[in-house]
């Protein structure tokens, strides 16, 4: 990739098309209140999985939350698969969380978006950082940021030759610290340079990373309200810090404890969590419940999920999730 100093007669890539604000465009709007251009309600909502395998409970407890705030707000819920990983995608696995969030009464508005269907407008956006200088190439291993506590150095950024090939495409990031009022975890921080360093955007590989995929559809999809895992949390102020310099307007964040096994493990795939069972919808939503900390008083263990579903949104009340990083479940929901 050329950069933007020596692309010579280089053709400039248009502004890039993300709704409902546009680059180069400016635009003030408090974190929560209704964006330019409208939407049906000032709220809009999305659960994004990685489709790297069947949902286990950690996943439902992201999607339910994410839900229940958008459902009790009135607003949209929209389902996205994060796709831009074949390698560890199993055939199949996509329809499967479609299928289990349907078999939990999780249902989403409009179309399922697949990011592997909008590598164009990825590209595009890459391009339009690169023609403003905010972007360099870096063939730096993965080691040398481990090395140093996960944290990049910046060492491409300095490099008076760039590499010739195989690198990774980095955002040079602003030497400034990004604050933000989490819904549930409250005020957090991160100075972005010693705390994080320059994000890649386009691995070495030629995928496109999670850090620039997900803002650009937050943007596009017109994405108010951000609801997760507090996984996710530390990755928050680098978005932040895309969205300012794409002049996109900024979520409201929310993270979710993470739950974990007995030996302190975030359940996942590589940690061998169980699929969810779609005979016992009822169970797991009562377990995810009270993992949410939420009013769980007259419910009985016969009800339906539907009948639950739709008292847990009457009842829904964010501040009621517990300020943790992570909890326990037992092992039969691990």
């Amino acid at each position: 990739m050329k950069s933007a100093k020596n692309s010579g007669a280089h053709k400039p890539p248009a502004d890039i098309e993300l709704r409902p604000v546009n680059p180069g465009v400016p635009v003030t709007v408090a974190p929560g209140q209704q964006l330019p251009h409208g939407t049906t309600s000032g709220y809009v909502g999305r659960f994004a999985p990685s489709p790297t395998g069947a949902l286990h409970f950690g996943s439902l407890l992201a999607a339910l939350a994410s839900y229940l705030d958008a459902r009790a707000s009135h607003g949209t819920w929209l389902l996205r698969m994060e796709d831009l990983d074949p390698s560890r995608e199993p055939a199949g696995a996509a329809q499967q969380i479609i299928d289990t969030l349907e078999s939990f009464g999780l249902l989403w508005d409009g179309p399922v978006v697949y990011q592997s269907s909008r590598l164009a407008e990825y590209q595009n956006t890459l391009a339009w950082l690169e023609q403003r200088g905010l972007t360099y190439a870096c063939d730096c291993s993965r080691q040398r940021t481990r090395a140093n506590n996960g944290i990049y150095d910046n060492h491409c950024r300095h490099r008076l030759t760039p590499p010739p090939a195989d690198f990774a495409i980095r955002l040079r990031l602003p030497d400034i610290r990004i604050c933000f009022d989490d819904r549930i975890q409250g005020a957090y921080q991160q100075d972005l340079l010693s705390q994080c360093g320059d994000v890649v955007l386009r691995r070495r590989d030629g995928l496109i990373a999670y850090q620039l995929a997900v803002v650009v559809d937050d943007a596009w999809q017109g994405v108010t309200d951000v609801v997760r895992g507090f996984d996710l949390i530390d990755s928050t102020p680098r978005q932040i810090a895309l969205q300012q310099l794409l002049h996109c307007s900024t979520p409201r964040y929310a993270h979710i404890p993470v739950a974990c096994n007995q030996q302190g493990q975030k359940l996942s795939k590589q940690h061998f969590a169980k699929a969810l069972a779609p005979d016992n919808t009822a169970l797991y939503l009562r377990e995810a419940l009270n993992f949410l900390g939420q009013d769980m008083s007259g419910i009985r263990r016969l009800e339906t999920t539907s009948s639950l579903l739709q008292r847990a949104i009457e009842r829904w009340d964010i501040q009621r999730v517990p300020k943790l990083a992570n909890i326990p479940v037992e092992q039969q929901l691990g």
